[in-house]
């Protein structure tokens, strides 16, 4: 890497895998998330959803593509037990290990102006940030040190959500934006959960979406919490950071503005909290 170039690394410790090898994984996976595996490619993450029969998000997967068949989806450590589970029951006699691999392998967050040239072994992210995918046994990369926080509040700016164990199986794949981050393919055919987010896709009726906020006062957030904006809108937040100056800033799925408030507190089997909050711009367009 040219010195001209300081790189940003933050160590991901958080984030697990399950690695998925032999000549049917593919296949597998095919029939198991929202996207498009034929859509793997050298170099870069592919975004999709795990979904439940019902449609609802049960775990969103950074797919990368490992020498001849294998396949590592990366998701948070706390959700890979359940996910390994869910994801055996659909096994039958299918050629492939699934194996939790996440004591394997070590992931790295680096933000770079000149990802591509600089770290040609790491994976596209976003814009110009990366994955390194490493084995244990090497050495961690060299760089200036960046927090999980700081990393965090790029994944928020970008409107890039992450589902936990307080938000698995809360929302269909739209409600995440996963029709706008290129997590989703309306053409790939059947997979676990297609017909619901087909629906939602072709009928247009999706009245809650993934939105960007921020608090005007010191206000700590979690994901699952739940909060009632000024103008009455329900909201569940999905991922948050707390900046320096107090106050959160963080995606959650609420109505639309205009659209008709629904109860979130009640399925929530709670009074949702006034939360002093105002909208802030995702950078890329909701469907109408």
């Amino acid at each position: 890497m040219s010195m001209s170039e300081p790189a940003f690394i933050c160590p991901l410790q958080d984030l697990g895998a399950l690695q998925f090898s032999g000549p049917e994984a593919h296949n597998f996976l095919q029939g198991q998330v929202s996207n498009d595996l034929t859509r793997l490619a050298p170099g870069a993450i592919l975004r999709a959803g795990l979904h439940s029969p019902q449609g609802r998000v049960l775990a969103l997967l950074w797919l990368v593509g490992l020498s001849g068949s294998e396949v590592l989806a990366l998701l948070p450590r706390e959700l890979v037990p359940d996910m390994a589970a869910h994801l055996r029951r659909y096994l039958l006699r299918a050629k492939l290990t699934l194996a939790d691999a996440s004591a394997q392998y070590r992931v790295f967050g680096i933000d770079t102006g000149d990802a591509v040239r600089a770290w040609p072994q790491a994976w596209l992210y976003e814009r110009s940030r990366r994955l390194l995918i490493q084995p244990l046994s090497e050495p961690a990369p060299l760089g200036e040190p960046m927090s999980r926080e700081q990393w965090r509040a790029l994944d928020i700016a970008a409107g890039i959500p992450q589902v936990y164990a307080p938000t698995s199986g809360l929302f269909v794949a739209q409600m995440l934006n996963l029709d706008c981050i290129d997590a989703i393919s309306f053409s790939k055919g059947c997979y676990t959960g297609q017909e619901v987010i087909a629906r939602a896709h072709y009928r247009g009726r999706v009245k809650r979406r993934l939105q960007r906020f921020e608090t005007t006062s010191s206000q700590p957030l979690a994901p699952g919490d739940v909060g009632q904006l000024a103008d009455g809108r329900a909201l569940r937040v999905v991922d948050c950071v707390l900046r320096a100056d107090g106050c959160s800033e963080f995606l959650a799925v609420a109505p639309l503005p205009g659209a008709a408030h629904e109860a979130e507190e009640a399925r929530a089997g709670g009074a949702a909290h006034r939360l002093a909050a105002r909208s802030l711009p995702l950078p890329y367009e909701l469907p109408d």
